[in-house]
């Protein structure tokens, strides 16, 4: 879309001196005591661009790495929103899929979040620095930490769409057989799922979508909960969610990381990070549309601290 990039709460800053910025953040930082106000002011009002010049000329003039000073200066969640703030889109996707996956246990959402929703274009970038940063493959690691079904539908949104265009005639989908594999017989033939979300692109699937309710009179998401559960599930609505309208996707899960007791950070930090720049005026729109409350609001009561401040400040005003 044209507007990619132009629907953030985080532009440009005016006037823009990067080390005048690297002085401020030196001084906040400088014998006892953190000035977190001038960190937040600097950082959260900069672009991912403005600010690796930031880091640049930190080098520069302090002669240190500025993540690792804001590292041992900063904790808690105010510390990863920070961190996060510090690298290129790309490298902070691989970074937060390579958390994902560390040592026991595995957290799903990220790998859904991320991998469901980045572009053909991104998730090859992503791939790339990967590799260069883990010195792994990152198709190699989904492998050997997710299993089953769940796993093949990851590895083909990490493949597949790199190599498939439009495939034009768009009739020859059978979109029948997909009508069978799910509502018109027990049990779920998922790999025909799989082979019809993972490997079209986005006008060809909308098609799809409208074409699968005309068939079987349902709503594709509707059959995707009552044919499949678990992580299954959530990777299969991500893709028709962020297919159909990317900030509702993500508004949502805003939402949930917040509904209800307690709060997943690591989602809520992980899509105000991550798309701060991009399309969060998108999102909050979408956020007051579905829950009619603003998100502003929602983080406000859900958050404390300079966790909370810089959070808001990523999100824009009321």
């Amino acid at each position: 879309s044209p507007q990619i990039g132009k629907r953030g709460t985080v532009t440009e800053a005016p006037g823009f001196n990067a080390e005048a910025d690297a002085n401020r953040l030196r001084e906040a930082m400088k014998g006892t005591g953190t000035d977190e106000a001038a960190i937040i002011d600097v950082l959260a009002h900069r672009t991912i661009a403005q600010r690796q010049q930031i880091k640049e000329a930190y080098k520069q003039t302090v002669g240190k790495n500025l993540a690792d000073d804001i590292s041992s200066e900063l904790s808690g969640n105010f510390r990863c929103v920070v961190l996060g703030l510090l690298m290129l889109a790309p490298v902070y996707d691989a970074y937060e899929l390579r958390q994902a996956m560390k040592g026991a246990g595995t957290e799903e959402a990220c790998l859904v979040d991320i991998l469901a929703s980045r572009t053909n274009a991104e998730i090859k970038t992503i791939c790339a620095f990967y590799k260069k940063e883990y010195e792994k493959d990152l198709e190699k690691a989904v492998c050997g930490d997710t299993s089953g079904m769940f796993q093949r539908v990851l590895v083909s949104l990490l493949t597949v769409r790199n190599r498939l265009r439009d495939m034009g005639n768009w009739q020859f989908l059978k979109l029948n057989e997909i009508f069978e594999a799910g509502e018109a017989r027990w049990g779920t033939d998922e790999v025909k799922f799989l082979t019809v979300l993972c490997v079209r692109n986005r006008n060809h699937l909308l098609r799809v979508f409208e074409e699968y309710q005309k068939i079987s009179g349902r709503d594709i998401e509707e059959s995707i909960k009552r044919e499949m559960s678990g992580c299954l599930e959530e990777v299969f609505l991500a893709i028709v969610k962020s297919m159909r309208n990317r900030p509702a996707f993500f508004a949502e899960r805003l939402y949930k990381s917040m509904k209800g007791l307690g709060t997943t950070d690591s989602v809520l930090i992980r899509i105000m990070v991550s798309r701060a720049e991009i399309d969060m005026l998108d999102i909050k729109e979408q956020f007051l549309k579905m829950y009619g409350k603003t998100l502003h609001s929602f983080i406000k009561g859900d958050t404390s601290g300079d966790y909370r401040k810089i959070l808001l400040e990523l999100c824009g005003g009321e």
